[in-house]
């Protein structure tokens, strides 16, 4: 188990702009990772409703789950490995095992008993490293929709922030309104739902 601050900077960008700079940073095909969010909650979304969010992510044959939860800064993010068994239950019972995050939920009054996995988010990420931080590459396909999309992971805001908007100034992209996975999720979701 693990916590930690994460301080990210997002930018939406086109596919066109995705392919330049994944070939200015010399990305190849073989560089992505496949990794699949799942995205918890309770059938009243009391998560999201608190600005927070549960998913398990699988990649390379691993299950982390983690719950996020806003802060000043960014996100704090409570993470826990889980074995295939226990992640597999979960994505398809809802069933929560035990551990800090079940804690945290239970601290923050969400009855774990309801919760259920509404939905999955597939990416393929490059990451590397950049000027102090992680710069990450992401393609994401779910519920019909497609977005390209490019993050920049620091431990220092202020710097970070500076260097994100020259890289966006340097390869002319304009700066765009980028909302996390979940919520995009959330929101293509909402619409599905009601049929729009």
């Amino acid at each position: 188990m693990s916590s930690e601050l994460e301080i990210e900077f997002k930018n939406l960008v086109t596919v066109d702009e995705f392919t330049k700079l994944i070939h200015e940073f010399n990305i190849e095909k073989e560089d992505m990772v496949i990794q699949k969010n799942y995205y918890f909650d309770t059938p009243e979304f009391d998560i999201k409703n608190i600005s927070c969010a549960l998913r398990i992510r699988k990649k390379k044959g691993d299950y982390e789950l983690t719950l996020k939860q806003p802060v000043k800064d960014g996100n704090w993010e409570t993470n826990e490995y889980l074995e295939e068994q226990a992640a597999l239950k979960m994505i398809e019972t809802g069933y929560l095992p035990d551990g800090e995050v079940k804690n945290t939920l239970t601290d923050l009054n969400i009855d774990f008993n309801t919760l259920s996995c509404f939905g999955s988010l597939t990416t393929k990420r490059a990451e590397i490293a950049y000027l102090g931080g992680l710069l990450v590459f992401d393609y994401s396909s779910y519920l019909n929709k497609e977005d390209y999309e490019i993050e920049y992971e620091v431990t220092d805001k202020n710097k970070g922030e500076e260097n994100f908007r020259k890289l966006l100034e340097h390869f002319q992209i304009p700066l765009r309104l980028s909302e996390n996975k979940v919520i995009r999720f959330y929101r293509e979701y909402k619409k599905l739902k009601n049929g729009h």
